[in-house]
């Protein structure tokens, strides 16, 4: 029976004609086995051109590196019966911090002889067969010395034929376990403080361990001894637990030196492991065994959850995860040093947090904080119990951290525990973001849609936009989608109209829209903090206020920052009033509204473009009016004819100058703008998509209530898509609004994030009013000769972009709240802004 580690590197060693290829079909995968003889004819179309040797081995050893890179079991078929040669695969399994196997084929060679002799293309003579199988005696002796731990010898054709082939997961291949867990930081010693904190999670004695009602378990990150009053209270509870099953545990760096003593070996008795050896030496024997057997029982780390989560004591660099190598389990251990000494005397460690990208979180601790660090989806644990500080907890998958202080200061730090708390190191290390996250084709998983594809030339034109124009991006958790119109209406004197709307929904199987006042302003993104403390603390950003509001481009709304911070403040003090923080257990909010007046962003767009089309129409039309009346008083032939014609087009060009001074107000005070709060987007912990439309504009008009001054509540109406008398009522409230001037409507599924009959459907559709639509298609555009053009206009596009921004949008939100780092949530603002962007020659 050979038993092979998941991850492994099988090397065959055997002279020719021993059975290694017919083996490898027998037991692997023809992808699992990368064979010298194969390699030879891919780079010179002869399996047997000895002069090809050398190629082909760069090419052996580049496809073994690759498949073990990702984590492939890979079976090597040659000779290797040089130690030379399965050096430099051994080294390549270690690189990878994959398993050296060997399996050894020693079959007498004058079968082997007669093997190839059967062959025709082996007829290179038996003096070959017979060197290799003696370089086999000779270099089979040193093979543990060599790096092969695991080695399994087939002695006879016999033992060949009878060889079964098993794989076994290594120890640290715990994916199939998906939790809940709560993960536990250093304990050193700490016992009264590691019972509160167990407790306070709902964990219940148990002997003399706890167990949690609900199932959950325990994950302790290792150093459970040494600095605090009671290492051996710890050691009992936490080997109780790991007993029961209600608990699983890596080893620390004090833990293992603790083992070393155990052992009687010689250590340093320092950081605590004085006063730990004194307690143990105040128990028995059997207890001392005991402790001894079960940290010599811990794996260096563990990965869950479908390879999800990752925990190790002093953290995990993404290409070790699930690998089995001493560097992984000395690097789980005691992590990686500079070399340098810092002004403490301690080493100074590597920052490998710092480099991390893997999707899965990894779980540490080994390195005291004042409090639990998040930094590119890991987090640091060891809040400094034992030095007076925390003892925390990471409840997963919530990603709910819980504490309990220290009952006092049991160990004077060497190096200073406190320290500026207020910014954590992920917003730090944020600070920069790398241009190499978004340059080229980007694919971009989102757990909404699935992956979406940018292409690299609207990268570039997003690039430009996001780099030059952009707010801080910081601020920016994300960017609104598009919305599509509805469909051409098949009302006489309409292009839209709110049946077509309604329709869309219905014909996906949505029972239930809302349909929202369509405001005469400018999509505006807000997010405010509670106190500029806020800003710093979950933003990463000082001195620029409580908050900003931006255009669904990601610019800032206001040039005056003195008027967005007055505006947030009165936003801020509504949210006071109305209980919102402590409602929502936050400090911080992202809200979708719109911002009125429209002239107050779009004010150059109206004079440079509007204005100059409504000034030049209405004048040229008067002129022409008066000509036409001339013409048509003398008795002219088509004079009549002409001044119908010029008349209708006056009327237009009027029409659509009262269009957009609509729009048009003077906004110099901060009474004369209006703030309408459509979408409570997320606050801290949450992403508000869970909850239907109603709910979402009950609570905003909460807050609108508070100050009616520069709040506006959005106007709404409940319809259900399969009543004709609640679709008439919609329809009738949009006659309403538009012909007193309103822009119109939004329709909207009551579900915020709703699936139809194919999948994820349109988030809104507008429908907006015919004297407004003017602004848009242009003064003229209800002549029936414009009409039909426009009624073929193209919708397909435009949805897709719609939905697939839809889901970028949500997705940001979602790793913004999870405390992801920025360039994770950047990049699905970024993907949304991309997919607006006019696409540019990436030569450019």
């Amino acid at each position: 029976m050979i038993k092979l580690p998941d991850l492994s590197l099988v090397v065959l060693v055997g002279p020719s004609g021993c059975g290694k290829s017919s083996f490898a079909r027998k037991h692997f995968l023809p992808t699992e086995t990368v064979s010298s003889d194969t390699c030879r004819g891919l780079v010179s179309d002869d399996e047997n051109n000895q002069g090809a040797t050398n190629a082909a081995f760069e090419l052996l050893h580049f496809t073994i590196e690759k498949r073990l890179e990702l984590g492939k079991l890979t079976v090597v078929d040659a000779t290797n019966v040089q130690p030379n040669s399965r050096k430099a695969l051994v080294q390549l399994a270690q690189k990878y911090h994959a398993i050296p196997v060997v399996i050894v084929f020693s079959i007498k060679p004058e079968i082997c002889i007669e093997r190839n002799r059967e062959r025709p293309d082996r007829q290179f003579g038996p003096h070959v067969v017979k060197r290799q199988h003696m370089e086999l005696r000779k270099g089979i002796r040193n093979l543990r010395r060599e790096g092969f731990r695991h080695q399994f010898f087939l002695d006879s054709v016999a033992e060949v034929d009878a060889a079964e082939v098993t794989r076994e997961p290594l120890w640290n291949n715990r994916m199939v376990e998906t939790g809940p867990f709560d993960i536990v930081g250093d304990v050193h010693g700490c016992a009264d403080e590691l019972r509160d904190l167990l407790t306070l999670m709902g964990y219940v004695p148990d002997s003399e361990g706890f167990m949690h009602p609900e199932g959950r378990q325990a994950v302790f990150v290792g150093d459970l001894v040494d600095r605090g009053p009671s290492s051996v209270g710890v050691l009992r509870i936490v080997m109780a637990m790991v007993g029961s099953g209600a608990a699983i545990c890596v080893p620390g760096n004090h833990d293992v030196k603790l083992l070393k003593k155990l052992k009687g070996r010689e250590v340093t008795m320092s950081h605590g492991l004085a006063e730990t050896w004194a307690e143990l030496e105040g128990e028995s024997e059997e207890f001392r065994r005991s402790v001894g057997n079960f940290i010599h029982g811990l794996i260096s780390h563990y990965v869950f959850d479908g390879g999800k989560l990752v925990v190790a004591h002093a953290g995990l660099p993404e290409a070790m995860h699930g690998r089995g190598s001493s560097k992984v389990k000395d690097f789980a251990l005691y992590g990686q040093t500079t070399g340098e000494t810092d002004e403490f005397g301690l080493p100074v460690r590597y920052k490998w947090a710092e480099d991390y990208r893997g999707n899965a979180m990894v779980v540490y601790g080994h390195t005291p904080v004042p409090e639990v660090e998040w930094l590119n989806n890991t987090v640091c644990l060891d809040t400094g119990c034992a030095f007076g500080g925390k003892l925390s907890a990471l409840r997963y998958p919530e990603n709910e951290v819980v504490s309990v202080a220290a009952q006092r200061e049991y160990c004077v730090p060497v190096r200073p525990l406190g320290g500026d708390a207020e910014m954590s190191s992920q917003l730090e290390y944020d600070d920069v973001l790398d241009i190499d996250d978004v340059k080229g084709r980007q694919r971009i998983h989102v757990s909404m849609f699935g992956h979406i594809i940018i292409q690299e030339e609207n990268c570039s034109a997003a690039l430009e936009v996001m780099s030059r124009f952009a707010a801080n991006p910081k601020w920016l958790c994300y960017l609104p989608p598009t919305m599509s119109p509805c469909e051409t209406a098949s009302v006489d004197g309409f292009l839209e109209y709110p049946t077509e709307a309604i329709s869309y929904f219905a014909n996906e199987g949505i029972e239930e829209v809302i349909c929202e006042e369509k405001h005469m302003g400018s999509r505006a993104v807000v997010v405010v903090c509670r106190d500029e403390s806020v800003a710093k603390e979950r933003f990463g950003i000082d001195g620029e206020g409580i908050g900003i509001i931006t255009t669904r481009t990601g610019r800032r709304f206001f040039d005056d920052s003195g008027m967005e911070q007055a505006m947030l403040g009165r936003l801020v003090a509504a949210m006071d009033g109305c209980g919102f923080w402590d409602k929502f257990s936050t400090n911080w909010a992202v809200l979708d509204a719109e911002l009125m007046p429209w002239s107050a962003k779009a004010r150059g767009l109206i004079l440079t473009q509007f204005a100059p089309v409504g000034r030049s129409a209405t004048s040229q039309m008067s002129y022409l009016e008066e000509a036409m009346r001339d013409f048509s008083a003398r008795g002219i032939e088509g004079g009549e004819e002409f001044l119908t014609d010029v008349s209708r087009r006056k009327v237009a060009a009027e029409k659509y100058v009262d269009a957009y001074r609509r729009y048009c107000w003077t906004a110099e005070n901060l009474d004369d703008f209006k703030l309408a709060p459509f979408h409570l987007l997320a606050t801290e912990g949450v992403v508000h998509v869970d909850k239907k439309h109603d709910w979402h504009m009950d609570e905003l008009k909460k807050i609108c209530e508070q100050d009616e001054g520069v709040l506006l509540a959005t106007k709404w109406l409940r319809v259900n898509t399969t009543d004709e008398a609640s679709v008439n009522q919609a329809v009738e409230w949009w006659l309403e609004m538009t012909s007193q001037g309103g822009e119109g409507m939004v329709v909207k599924p009551l579900e915020f994030a709703a699936r139809g009959n194919k999948g994820l459907i349109q988030p809104a559709i507008k429908c907006r009013g015919q004297e407004y639509l003017r602004i848009i298609y242009g003064p003229d555009y209800l002549a029936e000769e414009n009409l039909k053009r426009l009624r073929k206009r193209g919708l397909a596009k435009k949805r897709v972009l719609a939905i697939r921004e839809f889901a970028l949008g949500v997705e940001g939100l979602e790793r913004f709240v999870r405390r992801e780092p920025l360039r994770r949530t950047h990049q699905c603002v970024f993907g949304v802004l991309a997919l607006e962007s006019e696409p540019v020659d990436p030569r450019l």
